[in-house]
């Protein structure tokens, strides 16, 4: 759960600045529509945009025994396209964003934003891993969980013991050790006198 969270969570942001960039650099109008365009966007590529891209590569497979390398990229860059294309006219018909400016607005505004769309997915690909990363920290804090690694719990028990958790009972490290080399407490410091006699 916290993983969907996480990354929905870090993708929407980063959708809702890409949503102003395309309505800063493009006649598409998004104003205040942003919030709930990159919602919908987000939802979009989390869900939809894979299963699209899935069934493009499938259609464009069957025939690609018959293209060159430059032929396989450049037919890539059209899949790459189409469905960012698709998921902006899905964006536009279900939230508050417009298109303006009459007909060469209008090309603009349907041609712009899919590429922005493109540019702004190989970004975040690019930074996903410490986005993601920065934003599950946030979530820990804000739930008050706190993630603990092993060799954090390692480094943070006293005397090499391997506590599994911080605070573990005195108790519960003697268990530990016992189970790690079969020895008591009592039998492992009659040995440590034995050795020093």
């Amino acid at each position: 759960m916290k993983k969907w969270v996480v990354r929905f969570a870090s993708l929407l942001v980063f959708n809702i600045l890409v949503l102003l960039v395309v309505g800063w650099l493009t006649p598409a109008r998004v104003g205040w529509a942003a919030v709930w365009a990159g919602i919908v966007l987000t939802a979009l590529v989390i869900w939809i945009k894979p299963l699209v891209e899935k069934w493009f590569r499938s259609m464009a497979s069957k025939s690609s025994a018959q293209r060159t390398k430059a032929g396989e990229k450049l037919v890539e860059f059209f899949l790459a396209f189409a469905v960012a294309f698709l998921v902006w006219i899905a964006t536009v018909v279900f939230t508050g964003v417009s298109i303006g400016g009459g007909i060469f607005g209008a090309f603009w505004g349907w041609v712009l934003p899919p590429v922005i769309l493109l540019i702004g997915w190989a970004i975040y690909g690019a930074i996903d891993d410490k986005v993601e990363g920065h934003a599950g920290a946030l979530y820990d804090r804000a739930t008050g969980t706190k993630t603990v690694t092993a060799d954090a719990a390692t480094s943070a028990s006293p005397a090499g013991t391997s506590r599994a958790y911080p605070g573990a009972a005195p108790a519960t490290d003697a268990g530990r050790r016992e189970l790690d080399d079969g020895l008591t407490d009592e039998q492992r410091r009659m040995l440590d006198e034995l050795g020093k006699g």
